[in-house]
């Protein structure tokens, strides 16, 4: 079977791993440069952006995580008029070539198809209102293109940016439900955390001893449109990744809950007896 591992190199050209980011994976060709707004003067110096490239800002904004993607010939330039035009962002990262092979037209192709996939995914709200026009390439160009856009993803989730990572459902053995009076959501949990299923039903009531974040955080989600009532319940728009089991329960069921014990597999054990319980340790054989 082919090995699916990748080698990623991160260089920090300040020497702190809070500062710019400079990540590749060295069997591509594709580089990815990740900015705090804080550093753009000191961005400014690197030779690598006064090329065209692809970007994505990020931020928060109306308390979700918020995004902005783009393209530009000098991509520098367009960093610093987003500095000025937007307020939402924090961190910019930009994707080049290290070989200076992206021309005008690949990075319109990969600026709509970053647009498509990120939409699709829904981890982020865009703020661009409408997809851009995918341009028309030769059929070995998108080939390497859509090859261009897989390096894209990873380096964009090795920062902790996984813009572009669609969830997608498992197999019916791994969905496990969180049931309450009127909730029932289904979910999955993976290494990113708790992921709810959208059309999950939650519990409209909050108890009186629901802790201020979850009244809150379920506030957020309905402002996001993440959740929206439907007559006595709350129901989720889109799949959606909480960080815990117990934060994912407490939003389901309106109250402070043990994540572990809530959410249940389709034969009944939860999720602790599935995933704590069962990681023991085999014991080692006697030696004769």
């Amino acid at each position: 079977m082919k090995p699916s591992g990748k080698t990623i190199q991160i260089y920090l050209p300040d020497g702190n791993p809070r500062s710019i980011k400079i990540a590749e994976i060295t069997s591509r060709t594709v580089a990815a440069i990740l900015i705090p707004r804080a550093k753009l003067e000191e961005a400014a110096q690197r030779d690598e952006l006064n090329q065209v490239g692809v970007y994505v800002l990020f931020g928060q904004q109306d308390g979700r995580p918020y995004a902005y993607i783009g393209e530009a010939e000098n991509s520098l330039n367009r960093l610093k008029q987003h500095h000025k035009a937007k307020e939402f962002w924090d961190y910019a990262l930009v994707f080049i070539s290290k070989t200076q092979y992206f021309t005008k037209t690949h990075i319109k192709f990969l600026e709509w198809l970053c647009c498509d996939i990120a939409k699709k995914a829904g981890r982020y709200s865009l703020e661009n209102y409408k997809t851009p026009p995918k341009l028309h390439v030769s059929e070995s160009v998108e080939a390497d293109l859509y090859d261009n856009f897989e390096t894209m993803q990873i380096l964009a989730a090795s920062f902790g940016y996984p813009i572009f990572e669609i969830i997608t459902k498992p197999q019916l053995k791994e969905v496990i439900v969180c049931k309450g009076k009127d909730a029932q959501a289904e979910g999955e949990y993976t290494e990113e955390g708790l992921v709810i299923f959208a059309k999950s039903t939650c519990n409209l009531a909050v108890t009186k001893t629901a802790s201020s974040w979850v009244i809150n955080l379920r506030a957020e989600l309905l402002n996001a449109e993440i959740l929206k009532q439907q007559d006595n319940l709350l129901i989720f728009q889109k799949d959606y990744v909480f960080a815990s089991p117990s934060g994912a329960a407490a939003i389901v069921l309106g109250r402070n809950a043990n994540g572990w014990i809530e959410w249940k597999y389709k034969d009944g054990r939860t999720l602790d007896q599935v995933k704590r319980q069962s990681q023991v340790i085999e014991k080692e054989p006697e030696l004769d």
